[in-house]
């Protein structure tokens, strides 16, 4: 394969939630983690599941599934925590994506990937960078720098600063509990 050729290949982690398959940019992606306990903050929207520690910091949660509009799952010994940076205005703030499995990483070519659909999407289509397949599956492809306000990006950064020192949240660390993909 020409260096010209490699250059247009895209990874993508593909994760799950419900029956439904998505996949984020690989260079959004910092880690994926086994689910932890989560520390609850009062006053924070539902989708905002609280905050983990991440050696010795803060890092606020996202139920994915709530944030897209979808009906809240039961965790299960499948459900990980995907720790991605989001890019805002020249800004990066870490987060965690709480999904219900993780599946693999997938190389796509820009040519395989459609445009995401207008018609009856029940994820908001400004969400979508667009539709892949792996074999008969689509594969529904998350900007994940395009899911949060900047109201919820700057909640976040206050939760990771405010959401209690890392002595007040649960003295497990998340890091011992990190998925190799």
């Amino acid at each position: 394969m020409s260096d010209e050729a490699l250059k247009d290949i895209n990874q993508f982690l593909t994760f799950t939630l419900g029956k439904e398959i998505f996949a984020l940019d690989i260079g959004t992606v910092r880690e994926v983690l086994e689910l932890t306990s989560i520390t609850k903050i009062p006053r924070t929207p539902e989708f905002m599941r609280g905050v983990i520690n991440l050696r010795g910091h803060a890092v606020p949660v996202v139920d994915m599934r709530l944030k897209l509009g979808m009906s809240k799952g039961e965790d299960t010994v499948d459900t990980c925590i995907i720790i991605v940076e989001i890019e805002f205005d020249g800004e990066f703030t870490v987060m965690g994506a709480l999904v219900d499995s993780v599946r693999e990483v997938f190389e796509m070519t820009p040519d395989t990937i459609e445009p995401a659909p207008k018609m009856g999407a029940a994820i908001n289509a400004e969400y979508i960078r667009g539709m892949g397949r792996q074999n008969e599956q689509f594969i529904i492809i998350i900007d994940i720098n395009k899911i949060f306000s900047a109201e919820e990006l700057a909640m976040a950064k206050e939760l990771a600063g405010a959401g209690g020192s890392p002595e007040q949240l649960p003295t497990e660390d998340a890091a011992s509990a990190t998925i190799s993909l």
